[in-house]
């Protein structure tokens, strides 16, 4: 069986120590090999008192996600490991030497005490996979903490380190190293006072005290609305932590935990958060990329642009502990963009969320530099300037004859040709793109774009380096917009055809908000400013493009979005609240009836399919063209850079979960009806319904 449990007995306890590399999780091999040693030292009378704790790196990090869903494996359950663990008449101590995530945290709260040592991390992050704790964490912690803070921990499924942790109660003792001294050292002082064991289960004053508290649960779940809006799981924790403070029997709790367990079990919703899950960790898996690839070695960087991105990447260095260099033609704006980046880092010291300390160390990594030749011993430069194909070349040009043999040469483009920039040097194998998402510091995604002559030494790099700075990252192939932008390009036509079309930004917003996403497009539109494409669209000499004709007729009435209060919606000072406009409807229908549209009403099925299909077909397409290597890529794409909802699972997967026969029926029926080429079905996709097949079948049978 997978994972052991070493047995060993120092003085008058007995050391159970878990061995299941590399983070210890709960397979059926550690849960019997707990259970045999939780038997043996209750039965050897010379032990008075037992401790376990985890070898390697973690404590227990959770359960072994590879089980879930599947049948009961023969030999011992976590529950008979847990009711051994309580029923104990031996004070059993655990000593949390690393992660305690999940059921790691479960057997933690089983035991009568808890020592950690003041880098280990402890949480209850089942909700990130559409679950809950199973092994009764809804019930224990509120036990020990409240149900208030056991709410806020157990439905954000954050991570909790050990020092607050202790101030909340959830651990009794921190210590700074050795965690199994302390640990033996504690349960010694136990045994002296006379062994005497302590169950969370038989703790009542926290949970008696928040039945005063009549507005607490009506509260927890109109918050639910904001921060997991749509999701299952978080509602289901409710339901138990609310069942652990008004039943006076603790089994009775334990029995609606088994069932709301068993009905996020069943959920579609815990099948799309899984397959994000292991989506992510697969997108580093590259045909021709291995352990064995050499890597450049990656000690100091260079970042070209002091705006919102290459700020924003300077920071992303920093805070992976890399010295970085800024540029910026414009001297000014350089100092600006530092200005900005201490801000920044000054906000978060002021939420908590980081040491003074910490960002003093963080800004003496980022140094202005007055000139490009400053980089020219930097390992890595990131172009981050604005999306222009000639100026990019020229900065390329110039980069050629500065930077040392064997740097790594990024463009942060966002959808221009990789292939044209790393042709304006004499050593295109070591350029690629590398498309940091906005704000660079915050958002997780970043897709790392294989040019033609980008060597598996520079593209391992890349993605090596992606980790490092703590981002999801995906390949790429060289196409106009790459993944994302090419498909978000489908998306937004559909969506502003159908207000030409009949549909108002108020509806089409709303089925999209209702979806899951954060906003709608024409919110998303005017947050981001409808004069940006207008101006942009002017200096070009004008766009016949059909879809800029009512954003461009708004920015003639001087409705350019949130800056200045009017866009497709109009705000109130100081609000981002989007209010509907009549104005806004006149122009809008006034488009429309000069273009010759005959408006209709859209049903809110429509408008999701409408808005959704497009980037299933154009993702179908990227994977055929191999531009994506996986419909999973597709997905964390999605996920993690456009705010597509995780527990839908991305747009590949929604549209396995649809049925693609039907996703297929309803695309032929939009380029029937439209004639629009657009429409027209991608080759992959009608391969896949005839041959009776998904996008998951597809990734498994190509990557296993």
């Amino acid at each position: 069986m997978k994972g052991t449990v070493h047995y060993e007995v120092r003085g008058q306890s007995a050391l159970l120590s878990i061995d299941n590399p590399p983070v210890n999780p709960l397979s059926s091999g550690v849960r019997q090999g707990l259970f045999d040693g939780m038997t043996q030292a209750l039965a050897d009378d010379a032990v008075k008192a037992v401790v376990i704790t985890g070898l390697n790196r973690a404590f227990i990090a959770g359960a072994d996600i590879s089980e879930f869903g599947a049948a009961a494996t023969a030999g011992a359950s976590l529950n008979d490991v847990l009711n051994l663990m309580e029923n104990s008449q031996k004070p059993v101590v655990a000593a949390i030497n690393g992660t305690a995530f999940g059921g790691g945290l479960e057997v933690a709260l089983c035991c009568d005490y808890r020592v950690a040592v003041r880098s280990a991390p402890v949480g209850l992050p089942e909700v990130k996979l559409g679950l809950l704790p199973g092994a009764g964490g809804t019930q224990r912690l509120p036990r020990l903490i409240g149900a208030e803070a056991a709410i806020g921990a157990i439905v954000s499924g954050s991570p909790i380190a050990a020092p607050d942790a202790l101030k909340l109660g959830i651990v009794d003792q921190v210590v700074d190293e050795d965690v199994v001294s302390a640990a033996l050292a504690f349960s010694d002082q136990i045994i002296d006072s006379g062994s005497p064991t302590r169950k969370i289960r038989n703790l009542t004053d926290k949970v008696i005290a928040d039945r005063e508290r009549q507005d607490l649960f009506v509260q927890a779940a109109a918050n639910l609305d904001q921060t997991h809006r749509g999701q299952f799981a978080p509602a289901q924790i409710l339901k138990c932590i609310e069942a652990a403070v008004y039943s006076d029997d603790f089994d009775a709790g334990m029995a609606v935990e088994r069932s709301c367990f068993g009905e996020c079990l069943a959920h579609p919703q815990r099948e799309a958060l899984i397959h994000i899950f292991f989506a992510e960790r697969a997108a580093n898996k590259i045909p021709g990329l291995s352990k064995e690839t050499p890597l450049i070695d990656i000690q100091s960087a260079a970042v070209i642009g002091a705006g919102t991105m290459g700020g924003g990447i300077a920071m992303c260095f920093a805070n992976a502990g890399i010295s970085v260099q800024i540029h910026d033609n414009d001297p000014e704006g350089l100092q600006r963009g530092l200005k900005v980046i201490e801000g920044n880092y000054a906000r978060t010291v002021a939420k908590g969320r980081l040491s003074q300390q910490a960002m003093d160390e963080r800004m003496a990594l980022i140094q202005p530099a007055a000139t490009l030749e400053a980089f020219g011993d930097a390992d890595v430069v990131i172009e981050a300037v604005y999306e222009n194909l000639d100026l990019k070349k020229e900065i390329f040009t110039k980069l050629d004859a500065i930077m040392k043999p064997g740097a790594l040469l990024a463009t942060n483009t966002s959808g221009l040709d990789v292939d044209a920039i790393a042709a304006c040097t004499s050593r295109p194998e070591f350029v690629c793109g590398m498309h940091f998402f906005s704000p660079a510091n915050v958002m997780r995604l970043l897709e790392v774009v294989r040019g033609e002559a980008s060597s598996p030494q520079t593209l391992g790099t890349a993605m090596a380096l992606g980790k490092r700075l703590g981002k999801v990252s995906v390949m790429a192939g060289n196409c106009p917009g790459f993944i994302g932008n090419r498909m978000i390009g489908g998306y937004s036509r559909q969506a502003n055809l159908m207000i030409l079309e009949g549909a108002t930004p108020e509806q089409v917003d709303s089925v999209i908000y209702q979806f899951g996403l954060a906003m709608g497009p024409f919110a998303m539109a005017d947050m981001v400013g409808l004069d940006l494409g207008w101006r942009a669209r002017k200096m070009q000499g004008g766009s016949n493009e059909i879809t800029a004709r009512i954003p461009d007729a708004l920015c003639e009435l001087d409705r350019y979005g949130q800056k200045n209060g009017l866009g497709y919606y109009r705000y109130e000072a100081g609000s981002r609240a989007p209010i509907p406009d009549p104005v806004s409807l006149e122009v809008i229908e006034r488009v429309s009836g000069d273009l010759g549209y005959k408006r209709k009403a859209f049903s809110d099925d429509e408008i999701l399919k409408r808005c959704i299909y497009p980037l299933v077909n154009i993702g179908a397409q990227l994977l055929d063209e191999g531009h994506a290597l996986r419909a999973g890529d597709i997905d964390t794409v999605y996920v993690n850079g456009y705010g597509f909802p995780s527990h839908i699972g991305g747009p590949m997967w929604f549209a396995d979960a649809q049925g693609l026969d039907q996703v297929l029926a309803d695309i032929r029926r939009f380029h029937e009806e439209t004639g629009d080429d657009a429409w027209k079905p991608a080759p992959l996709l009608e391969r896949l319904v005839a041959e009776g097949k998904s996008f998951a079948s597809l990734d498994a049978c190509a990557f296993g």
